[in-house]
């Protein structure tokens, strides 16, 4: 088994951390602890807390990608895999125990307290509904739809609505609902 690197023993510890109990209500200190390492190597790796928590983003949003894209990669129809992408951010959910999105609840604790952090944040976001964007426009040109602008934000609303309503009911059925919207969007 590979020995994992200090970087990212600090990275992994301090995103469990962030994710669990806030970045607020983390201190270095325990994120030292937890990772079992010394004060220095945190900082031979990070310059501050702040710097922690744009790797943990950075972290974050590549798995995230690499994780739908692992779940679509054998789909080509761009239906299939809108409906799989709602899927997919149902399993999440799932496997956070409710939790919610790592980009909404910091975006919720640090405000615009942060300007290199949110705008990370509507970044991602804005990634993806590109994502959907580019999906829906594929199926409107096979279908010949109208409005893929239009329908991509309305599903791109559906599905971050989905994601606040089970963290906040701490239970799936809104991505369910979610689905059958946005099956009755693209006949």
């Amino acid at each position: 088994m590979k020995k994992e690197k200090v970087r990212e023993r600090i990275i992994r510890v301090a995103s469990d951390l962030f994710y669990r109990q806030g970045y607020n209500s983390t201190g270095i200190n325990q994120i030292i602890a937890e990772a079992d390492i010394a004060i220095g190597s945190l900082y031979n790796h990070f310059s501050s807390k702040n710097d922690l928590l744009q790797a943990y983003l950075v972290k974050e949003e590549l798995s995230w990608f690499e994780g739908f894209e692992n779940s679509t990669s054998k789909i080509s129809d761009p239906r299939e895999k809108l409906l799989t992408l709602i899927d997919y951010r149902k399993k999440l959910q799932q496997t956070s125990k409710f939790a919610g999105c790592h980009f909404i609840k910091i975006v919720s604790e640090i405000g615009e307290g942060n300007p290199s952090v949110s705008g990370f944040a509507k970044e991602h976001k804005e990634k993806q509904k590109n994502l959907i964007k580019t999906l829906v426009s594929e199926y409107t040109a096979l279908a010949q739809m109208a409005d893929p602008d239009l329908i991509a934000e309305n599903i791109f609303l559906l599905i971050e609505g989905a994601v606040v309503t089970s963290t906040i009911n701490r239970q799936n059925d809104s991505f369910d609902q979610v689905k059958k919207i946005v099956q009755g969007l693209l006949p």
